[in-house]
């Protein structure tokens, strides 16, 4: 396992698992329910892109709660062909967040929210972009945004 593995806390974890395997093309690997027999998962986890991910189940007497769309944190995913992917994700029932496009840092890049609150940005590398490219090409792409703006 490597040092930082997300753990996701969804409203439907045994929804989010398959929401995954349509989306992004998730392996199963351990289901783990609570044994009163509820049909809540007190442990989940999945390979996405051979990467580990765990899910749980909303347990808020334990303070265990989903995002429900305003979670600060992204999940960054790179893939072969993000339109194919991104398209996937939102005929599965993902929400567009930030349209799919070619990005001054070279990728190809938008973001999206699963159905469970989870913000994914997804990204198809496309061509080499030196630091100072990306500065320079910053300063156009990024203005009129509200972020660029405070620094």
């Amino acid at each position: 396992m490597p040092a930082i593995v997300p753990h996701l806390v969804c409203s439907d974890a045994s929804a989010a698992i398959e929401f995954y395997k349509k989306a992004f093309g998730a392996v199963e690997e351990v289901r783990m329910p609570v044994p009163d027999g509820s049909g809540k998962l007190m442990h989940a986890m999945v390979r996405i892109g051979g990467a580990p991910v765990m899910l749980v189940d909303e347990f808020p007497e334990w303070g265990s709660v989903g995002p429900q769309g305003n979670s600060p944190v992204t999940l960054h995913h790179y893939v072969e062909d993000i339109d194919t992917v991104f398209k996937r994700a939102l005929d599965a029932g993902a929400k567009e967040k930030l349209p799919v496009a070619d990005m001054f840092w070279g990728d190809r890049y938008g973001i999206l929210v699963d159905p469970f609150g989870h913000s994914w940005s997804l990204a198809t590398h496309v061509r080499d972009v030196s630091p100072e490219e990306a500065m320079e090409a910053s300063k156009t792409a990024m203005v009129g945004c509200p972020e660029a703006a405070q620094q």
